[in-house]
């Protein structure tokens, strides 16, 4: 059997094929808009299903100036009136209703109801609330003790505030 040689030729001219190892073709670039596009679409999420806390606010009324210095009541006056219930608030944010300390938020509105009902024989108590309040206490602290006190139906609020060792 004779032996013939397979002589192979290309059937075309065509150039060889040339492999790229990183897999993009020559020219073509990262198309960064589907990736901003999650993002701010992540973004908007979280914005819109975030937790907003609602923030209180308290209105406090500016001073009567009509009323003169001789007839403003002091603070020592007040506390000897028997329709108020002091309350006292030190530099470290401890509570004292009357002269008992308070030592919770449920423990304060306890203590605001026993004032509130008076004394024993008496048909009503005090309905209004003094909150001595020290400079340095801490804001949450007094609006706690505001809130306590609406919450048990004190009419009248007064809040004072001073340095340590005033009250």
């Amino acid at each position: 059997m004779p032996t013939e040689q397979a002589h192979l030729e290309p059937l075309d001219e065509t150039p060889p094929v040339r492999l790229r190892t990183n897999g993009q073709a020559e020219g073509e670039e990262l198309d960064m808009t589907p990736m901003v596009d999650v993002t701010f679409l992540l973004l908007i999420f979280f914005m819109v299903t975030a937790a907003f806390s609602l923030q209180k606010s308290i209105e406090v009324p500016p001073p009567d100036r009509s009323e003169s210095a001789a007839q403003a009541r002091t603070i020592e006056e007040v506390e000897q009136d028997d329709d108020y219930v002091i309350i006292r608030i030190d530099r470290d944010s401890t509570i004292w209703v009357e002269d008992s300390e308070a030592t919770s938020e449920q423990d304060l509105l306890v203590k605001l109801r026993e004032a509130r009902a008076g004394l024993p024989g008496s048909t009503m108590g005090p309905s209004s609330l003094l909150v001595l309040a020290d400079g340095d206490c801490r804001h949450e602290t007094v609006v706690m003790v505001l809130d306590a006190g609406n919450a048990v139906g004190m009419e009248n609020v007064r809040l004072a505030t001073a340095d340590e060792g005033t009250f």
